[in-house]
């Protein structure tokens, strides 16, 4: 049979059709912690609790779009490149009918995070080094599997840290503010020497010759991060 009358007489009804959604980690440093934006739910299932930026994906809209736009419209974060992370499957993951999420995350500098604007029922909440998720020392609830997508999202980003911690710096940064990056990142202290070695050695750094400003005493050189290529 020609596939133009295959598809003709094809009956898509013939399989279940789960919904397919989105749900963005969005990340950054705050007061020196990892945070991420979550949004209280005002409705059920799971009315009450926290979760991540999320919506189901438009029939003509492919998942990249869909989390561009949840972004967008949930979070205020536009022009951002959300990067997918994980699939989200487990059968009763939502209590609703079956709906399958794919993670997105989305590294903010510290211009994006001071010019994030925070809507009603929303929080900036950190995360500590087990992936816990509180805000003002208490730890939040999260609906649905948000934990485990929190979880699995900072395993991903602690894995890729060394190349990840560029987009959580501004442009130009000091070797004092990678480093807090990453142990902002990793939930542990790093021997300052032998991180700062490590990094000059990997050659993904360059020396501007600038010093920061507003420091009187010592201030320290200012480095960017060396195009690939």
């Amino acid at each position: 049979m020609e596939e133009a009358a295959f598809l003709r007489q094809y009956d898509p009804t013939g399989y279940d059709r789960p919904s397919v959604a989105v749900d963005c980690v969005a990340l950054g440093l705050w007061e020196g912690r990892l945070a991420l934006l979550l949004t209280s739910r005002d409705r059920p299932p799971f009315a009450g609790d926290w979760s991540l930026p999320g919506g189901f994906i438009g029939i003509a809209e492919s998942p990249e779009a869909a989390a561009e736009r949840v972004l967008r419209d949930k979070a205020g974060l536009a022009g951002v490149a959300p990067e997918q992370v994980h699939c989200f499957g487990a059968v009763d993951r939502d209590p609703r009918m079956r709906i399958i999420t794919i993670a997105y995350r989305v590294l903010l500098d510290p211009a994006r995070m001071a010019a994030l604007f925070l809507r009603a029922g929303q929080c900036l909440a950190t995360i500590d080094p087990a992936g816990t998720v509180s805000q003002d020392g208490q730890p939040l609830r999260l609906a649905f599997d948000h934990d485990r997508i929190v979880r699995l999202t900072l395993d991903r980003l602690r894995a890729t840290i060394d190349d990840a911690a560029f987009a959580l710096l501004p442009d130009r940064f000091t070797l004092r503010e990678l480093q807090a990056v990453h142990e902002a990142v990793l939930g542990r202290s790093l021997n300052k020497p032998a991180f700062r070695r490590r990094m000059l050695e990997r050659g993904v750094l360059h020396g501007t010759g600038d010093l920061e400003a507003g420091r009187a005493f010592r201030p320290a050189e200012l480095y960017v991060q060396r195009p690939k290529g």
